[in-house]
């Protein structure tokens, strides 16, 4: 069997890792459907404004970010395979409780819930995935690209949802098929013979001048900042696209469609990204890629119209090319047996940080317009190319064999 197909370990079933990137999928879905769906959200409840009601949804953000510290811990010492089972069923029953709120504290609730539960799937969920990977690049890439299509997902499936069955059904409809993944889950997952924080440690997998140490300082802060524009974008993509095509076109199902085609084409960007990540130096790629974010942000900052739409799939395209970079490193220089926890602690810090970038943005267009919130994410672009170049130099990993330690440098 050819690995480069198959880059997960024998012992993970196909349905095991296909499940695993479905969960990624609904992770990131689940949290964008309210920022699709908060127009007519706030219309049903009596706010006046769309931007009043979004601060309601930052607790689910925050937890999603602070809880990753305990899911990664349970992930180790529990076991992965239990904690995603919470995960698909935590996520479905959250959602259909968000359908049924009745009021902004019992949707921002709800929320937090929801936030919770997703919380659970990277620091457990992508460690289970790459365990014994022989191309980890390749194999977050396509994790990755299946993660950002559920943005994709999110945005149209939402649109026609709100617009022919209303925003209750947004959340209910993939809160119940979420359920049924659960199940599936429960059913077909491979299971853990051991728990990994009770299996033996590996050889150390740090390659010799490289201080642990900084590279976890960096790779936190550089998360971080990843974070901060992943959640500015993908929470205010919808509205902002509505702003600057509202000359143009106006109809909200529509709209979710031209998203849906930005997220779903960016995310592609991901699995080239993972691919180049197997075969080149790590820090070369990944400051060509941010700088990348820099330029096109700045250029959409002072675009409206088509010319805004090519600008904003390019920019979503270099956000989504980054993301691989973190979980990568991770997979590269920690042991298998405490990865759920370092990136437990990473995303605690990155997440629960980039949180704010959901509160800030219902004031800050409300005050102050998008081209202020783009000018914004062109500032965290340019503090991340800082924060890279801060990396330690490494070579290019070598190609490894089934069995070798995945992704060490040569």
């Amino acid at each position: 069997m050819d690995s480069a197909q198959h880059p997960v370990r024998p012992g993970n079933s196909m349905a095991t890792q296909w499940l695993l990137n479905i969960g990624h999928a609904i992770d990131h879905m689940f949290l964008l459907i309210f920022a699709t769906a908060v127009t007519s959200i706030a219309a049903d409840f009596g706010i006046a404004r769309w931007e009043d009601l979004m601060p309601y949804s930052v607790a689910a953000f925050f937890f999603f970010g602070v809880g990753s510290l305990p899911s990664g811990k349970l992930g180790d010492h529990w076991g992965r395979r239990k904690m995603m089972t919470v995960f698909f069923f935590g996520m479905g029953a959250a959602a259909l409780l968000v359908s049924v709120t009745q009021s902004p504290l019992q949707m921002a609730f709800a929320l937090a819930l929801l936030g919770c539960f997703a919380s659970i799937y990277h620091p457990v969920g992508i460690p289970m995935l790459v365990q014994g990977a022989v191309r980890p690049g390749l194999t977050i890439g396509l994790n990755g690209l299946v993660g950002n299509l559920g943005v994709a997902v999110a945005a149209v499936t939402t649109g026609f949802l709100v617009k022919y069955l209303g925003w209750r059904m947004a959340f209910a409809v993939p809160g119940a098929l979420c359920l049924l993944f659960g199940c599936a889950f429960a059913l077909m997952a491979t299971r853990e013979h051991a728990a990994p924080a009770k299996k033996k440690a590996s050889s150390a997998v740090v390659p010799p001048g490289v201080s642990i140490a900084r590279l976890l300082l960096v790779m936190t802060v550089a998360a971080t900042s990843a974070s901060l524009l992943f959640n500015f974008s993908t929470n205010s993509n919808y509205e902002l696209l509505t702003d600057r095509l509202r000359s143009i076109l106006q109809d909200p199902a529509r709209i979710g469609v031209l998203l849906a085609m930005t997220y779903a084409a960016a995310s592609v960007t991901q699995l080239l990204v993972g691919h180049l990540i197997d075969r080149m130096p790590l820090k070369t790629l990944y400051l060509g890629i941010v700088g990348a974010q820099a330029v096109l942000l700045a250029l959409a900052a002072i675009s409206d119209g088509w010319t805004f739409y090519v600008l904003q799939f390019l920019f979503m395209a270099a956000i989504f090319g980054a993301i691989p970079f973190t979980d990568t490193m991770i997979v590269r220089f920690v042991d298998d047996s405490m990865r759920s926890r370092v990136s437990g602690m990473r995303l605690t810090v990155s997440l629960g940080a980039s949180s704010l970038a959901v509160w800030l943005i219902g004031p800050l267009v409300k005050q102050a317009g998008f081209a202020a919130l783009l000018g914004l994410m062109t500032a965290t672009a340019v503090l991340s190319l800082l924060i890279v170049s801060q990396l330690p130099a490494t070579p290019a990993p070598r190609r490894t064999e089934p069995g070798a330690i995945p992704g060490k440098a040569a």
